[in-house]
């Protein structure tokens, strides 16, 4: 096979166009290609008077060595980078050491980490028991929308739980930070549940809401064909460990509590999951606080953002480009950043609480992006030394920002938001400007000086005129602050030892929810990780 990367046009191209640019590079006939896919799409905006589309594709066709080597020899202007390529090998789960224990496994949560735990181990024959407090999507989004609309809060079925997780009422990026052999892995699973195909090359690859609920359902009805029991409405209510490794859960269903006897938890819980942290801690599972982030949704005029990151240029040329997004990030004195955080083109800020009297946001996008405004989270670390040392103490701070942000809201799920321009002079907002917020129920115009700790705000304010050099534009008057943002990342690690609890047997915490990772793709591969130990632990096969 063969790999040509770097090939820059100035709009995007449909498969045959691509086919035929191959050709011409290679110095071949297009007929004589026999198998093609584009393997990686980017924009370079790094010149606003250029920008230009960056596609890497691969493709077969006969007398490869001899096809290479005339075509590295001609010059390409622009210089293309034509290679000899191998495919990775395609990941396949490991075969299990052994039969399966008596007592099912039992997967805690229906997030990216559990569900693909539950994959894994289903098609390797494992029968499986998924216990999640959420309803399943069709209800959930009921239960959602209610509460944007009404302010009414369910508290077992929201944003933040149920099935899919809280990725699921998110823009559904797929982007990481981490280099696994098993993405690639993940992204096929989730195209072969009906995902968009581009999600395999885009450089920034996304679902949107709306196609990621029909990509979750997907696999529920996988799990289920293949034997899986999904409970929903089911909590995790306590454990009980015997002799260094556990023995059984207790589970709680409205009003009904009963106990399951296994050997085995997957625990997937996510990072909203504070009374399943708390029994983790009463039952001396070891847990540790961790740095994670609070700060505001921001939001601007996606026209606005397009601009400033395509420059003139590109937005009257009459190409149609993406709607763009942003990365930003500084580094403050004392070792504090400030950066942005799932930053949502063409979305909307939603409401996003779990717990009662607490205000929290998030950002939502549809797979085309196409709402008005641009959000992101602009977040501020904060580590132990901010908030305590004892395992909950990240929790009881998250908390306390959400309490206050409800009762500067007006007590009834309004956000409190305010103008940047009023945030950077210290005023209260007293109305919207050119932009209007997209929180739902509603907002309220305040001072976040009065709603936010002191060090988050002084932040967020040094910040604000540093992005402002970067992205044009970024600290306009008229961008509108809401806040809370408090749930990017969890506020403690469940510790483990070769995935499994220290020095209890038989647990295996994974995902956002345990500290191990930060976004769909890293929680769905530490689900992954987390179903291979199981299938090698020869404690659970006792």
């Amino acid at each position: 096979m063969i790999k040509l990367s770097g090939i820059r046009l100035s709009e995007q191209c449909d498969v045959a166009g691509l086919q035929q640019i191959a050709a011409e590079i290679l110095g071949v006939p297009a007929w004589e290609i026999t198998a093609f896919e584009v393997n990686k799409l980017s924009i370079d905006a790094r010149r606003k008077s250029e920008v230009r589309f960056v596609y890497s594709l691969i493709l077969s066709l006969k007398n490869e060595a001899a096809v290479l080597l005339k075509a590295n020899k001609k010059q390409q202007r622009p210089p293309v980078s034509i290679s000899s390529y191998t495919p990775p090998d395609r990941y396949t789960f490991p075969a299990l050491k052994g039969l399966a224990p008596p007592n099912p496994p039992i997967i805690v949560g229906m997030g990216p980490a559990g569900l693909f735990a539950a994959l894994c181990l289903l098609e390797a024959g494992v029968k499986c028991i998924i216990l999640e407090r959420g309803q399943p999507i069709e209800q959930r989004i009921g239960s959602v929308h209610r509460f944007w609309q009404e302010g009414v809060l369910n508290e077992e079925s929201n944003v933040q739980f149920g099935e899919g997780g809280a990725g699921t009422f998110s823009d559904g990026k797929l982007t990481t930070g981490i280099s696994d052999t098993r993405i690639r892995h993940v992204l096929s699973r989730l195209v072969e549940f009906g995902a968009p195909k581009d999600i395999l090359y885009l450089a920034k690859p996304h679902i949107g809401t709306d196609k990621l609920r029909s990509v979750v359902i997907g696999i529920r009805k996988k799990l289920i064909t293949l034997g899986c029991d999904v409970r929903f409405g089911h909590r995790l209510a306590d454990i009980e460990i015997m002799d260094g490794a556990l023995r059984s859960v207790s589970v709680i269903e409205g009003e009904r509590t009963y106990n399951i006897a296994t050997s085995s938890l997957i625990l997937a819980p996510g990072n909203s999951s504070r009374d399943t942290f708390e029994v983790l801690d009463k039952r001396g599972i070891k847990l540790s606080p961790k740095p994670f982030s609070v700060g505001v949704r921001i939001e601007h005029k996606q026209s606005d953002i397009d601009f400033a990151q395509y420059g003139n240029k590109a937005m009257t040329s009459g190409v149609c480009f993406p709607s763009s997004d942003y990365k930003i990030a500084t580094h403050l004195d004392g070792d504090r950043s400030v950066y942005s955080f799932c930053v949502c083109p063409g979305g909307l800020v939603v409401a996003a609480a779990s717990e009662r009297d607490g205000l929290v946001t998030n950002g939502m996008s549809l797979y085309a992006r196409s709402e008005e405004n641009i959000n992101g989270a602009l977040l501020v670390s904060v580590t132990p030394e901010d908030f305590g040392i004892m395992p909950l103490d990240g929790v009881a701070f998250q908390r306390k920002i959400e309490q206050a942000a409800f009762v500067a809201g007006g007590s009834n799920y309004y956000a409190p938001a305010q103008l940047v321009g009023d945030f950077l002079e210290k005023r209260a907002s007293i109305g919207p400007g050119k932009i209007m917020p997209s929180y739902l129920p509603g907002v309220k115009y305040c001072n976040l000086w009065d709603v936010l700790p002191e060090f988050v705000c002084v932040s967020l304010r040094t910040a604000l005129l540093e992005f402002s050099k970067s992205i044009s534009g970024f600290s306009v008057h008229d961008a509108v602050m809401t806040a809370a943002e408090t749930r990017s990342s969890s506020p403690l690690r469940i510790l483990r030892e070769d995935f499994q609890t220290v020095g209890i047997k038989g647990i295996f915490p994974c995902g956002e929810g345990a500290g191990y990772a930060g976004g769909i793709m890293s929680a769905a591969v530490d689900g992954i990780k987390c179903a291979e130990a199981f299938a090698a632990s020869a404690s659970v096969f006792e």
